[in-house]
């Protein structure tokens, strides 16, 4: 799968996701500091999912309702990141099917996927 990262996500789900097969761009290395709304469209233009654990994309989602691939915020704070990579690869995993246009929250014992409604 196509995955977009914002930069607050920790490099070593980055890394595991790309030694999983999927292809990762990541903020990090290529466009640090860049503004929600830009990130959201270039993941948008490359057909990427959008990873990120800023709560602001749910408001360009629902709020706002520009149109995405579809969002999977992670939400961890305080868990190593040998732990949130383990947490999201398996939450992705099992989720796989339901990412594409639905904006999913990945949390310590839970994935919620929200159905987008137009």
């Amino acid at each position: 799968m196509n995955f977009f990262a914002d930069e607050n996500i920790d490099r070593e789900i980055v890394n595991g996701l790309r030694a999983e097969g999927h292809q990762v761009d990541y903020v990090a290395e290529l466009e640090p500091g860049a503004g929600d709304e830009t990130l959201f469209q270039r993941a948008n233009q490359s057909g990427a999912i959008f990873l990120t654990s800023d709560k602001d994309f749910g408001e360009l989602v629902f709020r706002r309702r520009l149109v995405s691939n579809g969002v999977v915020l992670i939400r961890m704070a305080g868990l190593s990141s040998s732990k949130k990579s383990q947490i999201v690869s398996t939450g992705l995993q099992q989720h796989l099917s339901e990412l594409h246009q639905n904006f999913t929250v990945i949390s310590p014992g839970t994935v919620r996927v929200r159905h987008r409604r137009d």
